[in-house]
């Protein structure tokens, strides 16, 4: 694969992400503020769809984690937040960001209607399944491009080696 097809890659899963987060944001909104059809059913499926791609990316994302963790240190953190050095610092803030808009936006609408047409349950409530996207996604991002440290082979006694805080062998 050539260093051309990686970025597109990477750029696809930024882009998916924020792609499909503007659109969550705009049918919610618009959703909670008209809150009638046609409106509650575009929401509900906007949110399903982005609930849909974060399971499928997530699975992916868990999938090649758990094959490069033979030779990479990954913590849960790292892959998932993108944290310690695991992504570019602007991937990373965009990617946690976007995470932290569907957060937001899908507890707010969820929560903003005191009264959900005289009917107990609310569509709006379907937006909190949307930041498993995010995490997907970036579990996606950080499988398949993060840096992660190598993973420590055991010593003679079984017993993995300790490092220093700067990362050397001690």
């Amino acid at each position: 694969m050539s260093e051309n097809d990686v970025n597109v890659r990477r750029d696809t899963i930024l882009t998916v992400d924020l792609v499909l987060t503007v659109l969550f944001v705009l049918t919610a909104v618009v959703s909670t503020v008209v809150f009638d059809q046609p409106w509650k059913t575009v929401a509900v499926v906007v949110a399903l769809v982005c609930f849909t791609v974060g399971i499928v990316a997530f699975l992916w994302g868990y999938w090649t984690a758990v094959q490069r963790s033979r030779t990479d240190n990954i913590a849960v953190a790292s892959l998932y937040f993108l944290v310690d050095n695991a992504a570019p610092k602007p991937v990373s803030r965009r990617m946690n960001g976007l995470l932290a808009v569907q957060t937001v936006v899908g507890i707010a609408t969820a929560s903003v209607r005191s009264s959900t047409d005289g009917r107990a349950g609310s569509t709006l409530a379907f937006g909190i399944l949307v930041p498993m996207m995010g995490l997907g996604l970036n579990g996606l991002w950080g499988a398949l491009h993060g840096t992660f440290g190598p993973r420590l082979r055991p010593t003679e006694d079984g017993v993995p080696p300790r490092t220093s805080p700067n990362g050397q062998d001690g």
